[in-house]
Formats: structure tokens, sequence, C-alpha cells
């Protein structure tokens, strides 16, 4: 096993369309959850929002410039967690793919000392497993009035279960303590994927 990335993934190698970022750590879950390695369960779907639905990020491809924020309605990434280290592989970052945790929260996320409250991020950590097999998108947040799309949809059909076509705004919405996975500030975050915490 690699170490340094012992997913064994390369940008390249993911499933991506850009603006599905939902959908993109899906096909990363169902990608390592057919694997034999069984690290499906070292993996959380990370769903980054908050009740404003503003947050900002850094480091992210779609900024206007280096050293400037991207501020999305949301975002998701994948983190991995092993015994000794903890890596976050974000499709649409400029940092390292993957990143160590500390590197990302450092860079990335930055310390909430500096931006205002209702900036302030909030992050639904769901198991990989419990992704799979509870998320659904119909995509109809990415069309417009007129049915044309915001940005172009994935080529592939749309995920769903036996039970939903659609219930992305559940794992977005942070006032949903009753949904899928647990919705963490970033100090707790950090607290539970800090290596040695």
């Amino acid at each position: 096993m690699d170490r340094a990335n012992p997913l064994a993934l390369s940008k390249e190698s993911c499933v991506y369309t850009k603006c599905y970022c939902e959908e993109n750590i899906w096909k990363i879950c169902n990608h390592i959850e057919e694997t034999p390695s069984q690290l499906i369960d070292n993996c959380f779907a990370v769903f980054i929002s908050n009740t404003k639905k503003v947050i900002p990020l850094w480091m992210q491809e779609a900024a206007e410039s280096p050293g400037q924020p991207v501020f999305w309605d949301y975002h998701v990434i994948l983190i991995y967690q092993s015994t000794d280290k903890t890596l976050i592989y974000d499709l649409d970052s400029t940092l390292p793919f993957p990143c160590p945790f500390e590197e990302y929260s450092r860079l990335a996320l930055r310390s909430e000392d500096f931006i205002v409250s209702d900036f302030h991020r909030l992050f639904r950590v769901i198991p990989g497993r419990l992704y799979l097999s509870t998320f659904a998108s119909d995509r109809s947040h990415m069309k417009n009035e007129d049915t044309t799309w915001k940005a172009a949809p994935p080529s592939y059909t749309c995920i769903s279960t036996n039970e939903s076509s659609m219930n992305l705004d559940d794992f977005i919405d942070m006032n949903r303590k009753d949904w899928h996975g647990e919705v963490l500030s970033l100090s707790e975050l950090t607290h539970r994927f800090t290596a040695g915490s």
C-alpha cells in the first residue's frame, strides 16, 4: 500500500463532472467499495455548508485568482482516516491529491477567527458505506427555470435509492440533526480527524 495515497487514486483516474461534487465523491466511494481492500470503512463523505449556504474555501480550482476564496453554497470532500493519518480527497482543490488533513485545514479551510460568523462552516460527516446506500440526486437543483442546465450533467444515470430519487438538500441542511451522518463545527472536525486526538 502507498502510505501517501492508500486509496491508490489520482485525479485523472476519478470520475469527475464539474459542479457535481456530491456525485464525484459518491463515485469515489463506489470505486473504493468495489475494490478488495475494504478501505471504504476508513472513508467519510463530508458535506460542507452552513445555515446561510454561503461558505468560503481557499485553494480551489474555481478561484478567480490564487489566494482568493471561492464562496460555495456547499461543497463535498472525502476524508480517509487510518490509525496514523488522515487525508483529504478534494477533486476541486489545487492542493495535493490526496492532501494531509492538517495541510488542507490550514490552507483550504483556514481559521474561523478571521471569518465573519455568517460564513462559519459546518460539516456533515457520513460514513462511506452509508453515503453509498442513502444518497440520491435527480440533478433538478442544476436546472434553470427554462429547464436548461446550469452546468452540464454527468453522462451516467442519476444516482437513486429504493426510497428516494432526490435527497441532496437533506445532506446539505445542517439544521437536520436527524439526517444521515453527524454535523460538526470546524473545531469538532479538527478534533475528530487530527492525528493523535
